[in-house]
């Protein structure tokens, strides 16, 4: 998730300081990526930093209050009409971790995936519980950006059950058909050379 540019995107919406725009930011996305305060005024810092933001002076509480420049509209809306690569996404972990697993002597593949599986299942059907038990359509602009993350990990959680089922099948597949590798054979004996075979 891009904080810089979540942070811009609710500065775009008009001033604000920096524990409004962390709740703000959290209730966007449902509290699915908290922000602990000194990333939102480290993020702030670099966006002043970068004239994408300038501070404006003080609310009556003497809090510091961001604006967003021109060219921090510009940034933002790029942003929204740039796609995301895959490549520009944190690495997956469970990916790497399974990749190790199928690598490294002695690990049960099979035993890693059905853990992993167990736990996505649970989050699966929590998540469900939560979608079931909020409106279809919500009013408040809030609550639908909340909808939108939650299907999100809804259809992610669904996606990562389907690849390892996958990985599961693939890894027996994979064992049922490995060439057995033979023992090596002994060396050959080396020839004895006796008095009498040199005459």
């Amino acid at each position: 998730m891009s904080i810089r540019h979540g942070l811009l995107a609710l500065l775009s919406q008009g001033p604000r300081y920096g524990y409004q725009l962390r709740a703000e930011f959290e209730s966007s996305t449902g509290a699915t990526w908290p922000l602990n305060i000194g990333q939102v005024y480290t993020t702030l810092s670099r966006l002043e930093r970068d004239e994408l933001v300038t501070r404006v002076g003080a609310d009556d509480e003497g809090r510091f209050v961001y604006r967003i420049t021109a060219e921090g509209e510009r940034d933002v809306r790029r942003w929204f009409t740039t796609p995301i690569a895959r490549t520009d996404r944190p690495r997956d972990e469970l990916a790497i971790k399974l990749a190790m697993a199928v690598t490294t002597p002695g690990v049960d593949v099979t035993q890693v995936v059905q853990t992993q599986r167990s736990a996505t299942l649970r989050s699966l059907q929590d998540l469900t519980r939560l979608k079931a038990d909020s409106p279809t359509i919500p009013a408040d602009p809030g609550d639908r950006a909340w909808r939108l993350v939650l299907e999100s990990m809804i259809f992610q959680a669904e996606a990562e059950v389907r690849w390892l089922d996958h990985c599961e099948a693939f890894v027996v597949r994979a064992e049922r058909e490995a060439p057995v590798s033979e023992p090596a054979a002994d060396p050959a004996p080396e020839r004895q050379t006796t008095k009498e075979g040199r005459r």
